[in-house]
């Protein structure tokens, strides 16, 4: 073999090799379109809503990469309408995955937001399949998250968003004429916009996973007053953040997103057995710097842990400060990123 021939036997070894290397590297990306119970958040001051989105993360390796692109207040006219169901197209690679969830603002009256169940609303999603597939993506159709509704007659509430506006001040008035006293049973709110996601799913034969009934049986099993800690529901004077106490029953926790992205993520396997390579131990405690975490500080994360028992704690990118673990029986692993003082 002469020597050219054997150069150009090397660049196409070296060429197969490097491409052969990008294929095994390949990062697939989780995109996820959706409303505020999903979306990221903003956490200046210690503010501690989060979307459980935002916590997905977590419970998913570095070969996934989850791409959030939820937005408080939008339905799925509203994420279209806006431009930000194109923005997602325009991102979406083959073998990538798209986890759509709307329904709490389609629900809503509001023209630029509102959608009909069986029409409208099963139009915007069949389009989110049709175009999600036409780029080579997995969609992944779930209905809306339960709100944490005790009451037997349902609240009249035209948007979500103005929850951020209660206060403590509004938690338990069993005493004033008029005021509901809450119950033992969950009662829906969302009616028939749940069963469109799982009728599209049907018909264009993609992925459903029921998050209305995992979380319903998630808030059921916490009862009236455990299910509390799941939402942003604070006493006055029990966070800095929320000086005035909160009562909100749609919006997640730090605690209630994590709960929440745990059961999502292990149903999502279950679903996507291609993805169960990648599932982290749900078990896990995170710290982060950007708030996907439980923690924002490596020894606040390990003096919560109780002593003698084993205990995985996962840091994500940053540089950390190694803690004084005591009795405390502490597994540490860096995610990519990461790595000590």
């Amino acid at each position: 073999m002469t020597m050219k021939k054997l150069n150009l036997f090397a660049l196409a070894a070296a060429a197969l090799l490097i491409l052969t290397s990008m294929k095994q590297d390949r990062v697939i990306t989780i995109f996820m379109v959706g409303d505020s119970t999903m979306a990221n958040k903003d956490i200046s001051g210690d503010k501690q809503e989060r979307g459980w989105g935002m916590a997905l993360q977590c419970y998913f390796d570095d070969g996934i990469l989850i791409d959030n692109h939820a937005v408080n207040g939008r339905s799925s006219k509203s994420f279209i309408d806006e431009g930000r169901w194109q923005t997602v197209l325009d991102k979406i690679r083959p073998g990538d995955y798209v986890i759509i969830q709307f329904g709490h603002n389609d629900e809503k009256p509001q023209p630029d937001r509102h959608t009909d169940p069986g029409t409208t609303f099963d139009a915007n999603l069949r389009k989110m399949v049709r175009e999600s597939r036409e780029r080579g993506a997995t969609p992944i159709l779930m209905n809306a998250v339960v709100r944490r509704n005790f009451l037997a007659v349902v609240p009249q509430n035209d948007d979500d968003e103005a929850l951020r506006n209660t206060t403590a001040a509004e938690i338990d008035k069993p005493d004033k004429k008029g005021v509901q006293e809450e119950g033992d049973i969950l009662v829906d709110t969302h009616g028939a916009y749940l069963l469109s996601p799982k009728t599209v799913s049907r018909d264009a034969g993609a992925i459903f996973i029921d998050a209305n009934k995992i979380t319903h049986d998630l808030e059921q099993g916490l009862g009236r007053e455990g299910s509390k800690r799941l939402h942003m529901i604070f006493k006055k004077g029990e966070h800095p953040s929320l000086p005035e106490g909160r009562n909100d029953n749609t919006h997640y926790s730090v605690y209630g997103a994590h709960q929440v992205a745990k059961l999502l993520a292990e149903e999502i396997v279950k679903e996507v057995p291609a993805l169960r390579s990648h599932l982290v131990d749900t078990t896990i405690v995170s710290v982060a710097t950007n708030g996907i975490g439980d923690y924002f500080d490596v020894q606040k994360a390990v003096d919560a842990q109780p002593d003698g028992k084993k205990v995985t704690i996962q840091l994500f990118a940053g540089e950390w400060q190694r803690p004084v673990l005591g009795k405390k029986k502490i597994k540490f692993v860096l995610r990519k990123g990461a790595h000590w003082k």
